[in-house]
């Protein structure tokens, strides 16, 4: 006799840490497998009737059949509504990099003669695209330091339709106070998007805070093992539909099942993993500003970062990022980067492992940032010449301190 397996639906008083581990799982009804299957199938067998040919005045892909896996697909849907799980949201759209994430949200909520305000310093793939992608197709773009309110206050228009911004920005983990910006961005009309990849839902869940929708870039943190890329936007249906609907039909973004297994298993053990990597941090970082080549240390969970009460408030944990300044940065980096055993001088974040790289700020400037005045002054307040920019893995903390002693000593 054939037994059939039933998924329970998990109880609405359970705790993050259960939602990490089995919200949207499937057991399995015909063998009971309780890890997520991989559906490899492009194509699903539909009823006449059931399906749609064209994407096009679909409100909803995610509420059709399987019919295919560019559109949905059950390991990706599996995995969406982890992630809507984790944030308290209703919807979730796993996308195939957190760039796709981020140009998917740009271009389903802009068109041409719209204005968008960002964060001066954010993700490099961002601040290009949107300071010299966005203005080809006729939308106006103000970066701004969205630590100071009245900046992004001045920056308001009427045709102000999306903020979008970090927190802890990357790579000198200035904090933004999320509620008050969703504050100014709701009155003046306007959504508002948060990259939150460097906080992972463990420390802040920013919808919570008013924010329309939270971004991720899946291959750091949340994956956690270095191994795959992905990323997500996540928040109301509404707005998710409209993102799926244009981003996951028409830019060709959508994620694979293997990577969305991936991802999934990773996500299994995110809380352990951040709260560990968070401690660890704390360690280090205190380590760091005691260290004679170590001019400062940036961490929300120092005393010494300047906006620590309002980390304090608006996280949890205080992750696993640290950035720090030393004397003579390009040759640290030199040193760091032949002499370290534990930690690897690498791009990248969020990993098992310890990244650390240097970010020399005329290099930046030149690339990316482009910042000038007083954007500039401000960025230099945190980063000087240069910044390294360091990852905290899962190492013991003692093994991480003294390979970055024995690297940084002359």
């Amino acid at each position: 006799m054939t037994k059939t397996f039933v998924t329970h639906p998990l109880p609405a008083s359970a705790g993050p840490e259960t939602r990490a581990l089995d919200a949207g799982l499937l057991i399995d009804p015909t063998t009971g497998a309780i890890a997520p299957n991989v559906s490899m199938s492009v194509n699903n067998a539909l009823m006449p009737g059931d399906g749609a040919f064209s994407a096009d005045g679909v409100a909803d892909l995610a509420d059709l059949p399987y019919l295919y896996a560019r559109w949905t697909n059950p390991t990706v849907r599996q995995l969406e509504q982890r992630l809507a799980a984790l944030e308290g949201a209703e919807e979730a759209l796993a996308t195939a990099t957190g760039m796709a994430a981020i140009a998917g949200t740009l271009f389903t909520f802009l068109q041409a003669g719209d204005h968008l305000v960002v964060s001066d310093v954010c993700y490099a793939g961002a601040v290009e695209l949107t300071q010299r992608v966005l203005p080809d197709f006729g939308i106006e773009v103000t970066p701004v330091n969205m630590a100071r309110l009245d900046l992004v206050e001045a920056a308001m228009r009427p045709n102000t339709r999306l903020v979008h911004c970090e927190s802890p920005v990357n790579p000198i983990l200035r904090i933004v106070d999320l509620e008050a910006l969703a504050a100014i961005a709701h009155k003046h009309g306007a959504l508002i998007s948060v990259d939150s990849t460097f906080a992972t839902p463990v420390a802040t869940r920013p919808l919570s805070l008013g924010v329309d929708l939270v971004i991720h870039s899946l291959t750091k943190f949340i994956n956690g093992h270095g191994d795959v890329l992905g990323g997500a936007v996540i928040g109301r249906k509404e707005l998710i539909a409209r993102i799926r609907g244009r981003a996951g039909v028409y830019l060709g973004a959508s994620l694979a099942a293997q990577s969305a297994w991936l991802i999934m298993r990773g996500i299994d053990t995110l809380y352990p993993r951040l709260r560990m990597a968070s401690d660890s941090a704390l360690a280090v970082a205190t380590f760091l500003e005691g260290h004679p080549e170590v001019e400062r240390v940036i961490y929300p969970g120092l005393s010494s970062h300047p906006q620590h009460d309002l980390a304090k408030r608006q996280m949890d944990v205080f992750g696993g990022m640290i950035a720090f300044r030393t004397r003579e940065p390009k040759a640290a980096a030199e040193r760091l980067a032949t002499r370290l055993r534990v930690a690897h001088y690498a791009f990248s974040l969020g990993h098992q492992r310890s990244l650390v790289v240097l970010l020399d700020t005329e290099e930046m400037m030149t690339s990316t940032f482009r910042l000038t005045g007083e954007a500039l002054s401000d960025y230099r307040a945190y980063a000087s010449d240069g910044l390294f920019r360091l990852s905290i893995g899962l190492e013991t903390p003692a093994d991480i301190i003294a390979d970055l002693d024995q690297a940084l000593t002359p």
